[in-house]
């Protein structure tokens, strides 16, 4: 049997299941519970705090007076069966301030926290790629020293300084002119 329970506020939930043509008692037992040791001890009717007695016509009810964020524990069977596994299903109750457009706010917040994070996380990748890429990267295989470097006297070497004249090339300065 297959229950869709539906509605679900704080307070109330509406439960329906399909009718059952083997069914040949006057009503449909709901059986429910917030406490779960009627899981742990089995399904049987006296274990649940809650039944209704809802006519074979019917096959659908309205549960009202439930605890706000509650987990209960639900039951639909004919009058005189205990329930099996199969007949039962599991539903919260929502918290008296998520009726609905709370919750639409709350999955906003969340979708920009999530696009802004995303946004963060590209912009700090390309930063830490530029940076590694500037120092990382030796220079490239064409590199020319610099116009102080080809022209003047250097030194070096670290404990002796030896003097180096570097010529010019009459090649350079004709490119400069």
């Amino acid at each position: 049997m297959v229950i869709a329970i539906y509605n679900i506020s704080s307070t109330s939930a509406r439960v329906s299941w399909p009718s059952s043509p083997t069914c040949l008692d006057t009503f449909y037992s709901v059986m429910y519970d917030p406490n779960w040791n009627s899981l742990l001890m089995g399904y049987k009717r006296k274990n649940f705090m809650y039944e209704e007695r809802i006519p074979v016509s019917q096959t659908s009810t309205h549960l009202a007076n439930l605890l706000p964020q509650t987990a209960y524990f639900l039951c639909v069977t004919c009058q005189a069966a205990n329930p099996v596994r199969e007949q039962c299903q599991v539903f919260s109750t929502l918290s008296d301030s998520s009726e609905g457009h709370d919750r639409a706010g709350w999955e906003l917040a969340m979708a920009v926290w999530l696009i802004c994070c995303i946004l963060l996380l590209v912009i700090a990748g390309i930063l830490l790629w530029g940076c590694l890429n500037t120092i990382c990267n030796p220079p490239a295989p064409n590199f020319s020293p610099p116009l102080w470097l080809k022209e003047g006297k250097i030194f070096h070497g670290f404990s002796k300084y030896t003097e180096v004249t570097v010529e010019r090339n009459p090649a350079d300065s004709e490119r400069r002119s």
